[in-house]
């Protein structure tokens, strides 16, 4: 076997994700959490793809045993883009850097950074013979595996919160795969997809810390190296869970494991963003920061009530996944920002009038982010700045409508 797993709470090895799924995707301590480790720590050889499918191209450093089980429609190796706008903003202020985006609007299966998790989850729920599978979601993971476990013969079931946009509604309905929309916010679309799992015994995605959602995100990292040369000295990113942060830092931590990246080299900073109407772990970053990070500070965090926000998959507004992403923040030298939503408007105006694009909603959180970033000198002389994007405005017309707007 190429790989294995191991719990994250116990360190006990879980064989294979065979294993893992018939243990319902936990250790036998009772931990949902593991990581997977590969058995060859060989640096990876970076080589000219020869097409665009990041399981094909990353295939001796994922959890694939068969080629043939590949569930793709051509996601991964998208480009990163330096955008010179951004880096012209910057000089206004003093700073010198450079700013790559990676735009996952470019993705061919859904258009959301959602596809490469729901591509190799695809993968390797058909290589071990899983014939159905659910998810509760806000939107642009839904799409995804809705997508891509259709083209794997995968029954899929997404649970929706009663915000979800009747687009996103429109295109899980496209591909044959059914929808439940709850009553309620997205917390009880999650409990109630936890319920149909249990009573149905059908397989559920692990949620922020799934394994197989980690390992996909992770080859950010190793993107970097292939497309820039080195890695960034600033991650941004929009964050609701904060899988990809997780994801980033496990990327980094392989790539000093296998001798690519020098074992001293820090973590990238990490300058995570929310908006001002969904903000839980911008709020439990201030109040920790204002108490001096004391023991304990990143188990202290409260769900936010009376959501307003109108983007949809930014809508955790229980962060449960605070005590994990947190610390790696703090550890980067990061910090979380807030940016307002009704401002987002303007950002896509400016956007549409300097790149010639409009980006989604979610997209804009990061990129008006980094607007305020070097406004308050977290942007250094020097940095190398990567903002990871998250989706295109397909599935938001009311977005546009507010953008196109005189």
């Amino acid at each position: 076997m190429k790989y294995q797993l191991r719990c994250k709470k116990c360190g006990k090895v879980i064989a294979d994700f065979a294993t893992w799924f018939k243990q319902d995707q936990q250790c036998e301590c009772g931990s949902g959490y593991a990581e997977v480790e590969y058995l060859d720590s060989m640096p990876f050889r970076f080589n000219e793809p020869a097409n665009n499918s990041y399981q094909d191209y990353y295939f001796d450093i994922l959890p694939i045993v068969n080629r043939e089980n590949i569930v793709s429609y051509g996601e991964g190796l998208i480009p990163m883009e330096r955008w010179d706008n951004l880096e012209a903003y910057a000089k206004t202020k003093g700073i010198d850097c450079k700013v790559f985006v990676y735009r996952n609007d470019q993705n061919d299966g859904s258009g959301s950074f959602k596809d490469i998790s729901a591509a190799l989850a695809a993968s390797v729920l058909k290589e071990n013979s899983v014939k159905e599978y659910c998810l509760a979601s806000t939107g642009n993971a839904g799409v995804a595996f809705a997508t891509y476990c259709a083209k794997a013969g995968i029954r899929f079931t997404e649970f929706a919160p009663n915000c979800i946009d009747p687009a996103t509604v429109d295109a899980i309905r496209k591909v044959n795969q059914p929808i439940i929309i709850s009553k309620g916010g997205y917390g009880d679309a999650k409990a109630e997809a936890a319920a149909y799992h249990k009573e149905k015994q059908v397989l559920i995605s692990g949620g922020n810390t799934d394994p197989l959602r980690i390992e996909s995100k992770r080859l950010l990292a190793y993107e970097c190296l292939r497309q820039i040369g080195q890695l960034p000295t600033v991650y941004m990113q929009a964050v609701a869970g904060g899988t990809s942060p997780l994801a980033f830092e496990k990327g980094f931590r392989d790539l000093k494991r296998c001798g690519m990246i020098d074992s001293s080299a820090p973590l990238p900073r990490m300058l995570l963003v929310q908006q001002d109407e969904c903000d839980p772990m911008v709020t439990a970053w201030e109040k920790a920061t204002a108490a001096g990070f004391p023991a304990g500070w990143e188990k202290e965090y409260e769900a936010k009530k009376n959501i307003k926000t109108r983007i949809g998959i930014l809508t955790a507004a229980n962060p449960g996944n605070y005590p994990l992403v947190a610390p790696l923040v703090h550890s980067s030298g990061g910090t979380f920002i807030r940016v307002a939503e009704a401002e987002l408007p303007q950002y896509g105006k400016e956007m549409k009038r300097s790149r010639g694009i409009l980006m989604g909603p979610a997209s804009m959180v990061c990129y008006s982010g980094f607007f305020q970033a070097v406004d308050k000198g977290m942007i250094k002389d020097g940095d190398i700045v990567l903002l990871n994007t998250g989706e295109g405005c397909s599935r938001s017309q009311w977005f546009k409508d507010l953008v196109d707007e005189n």
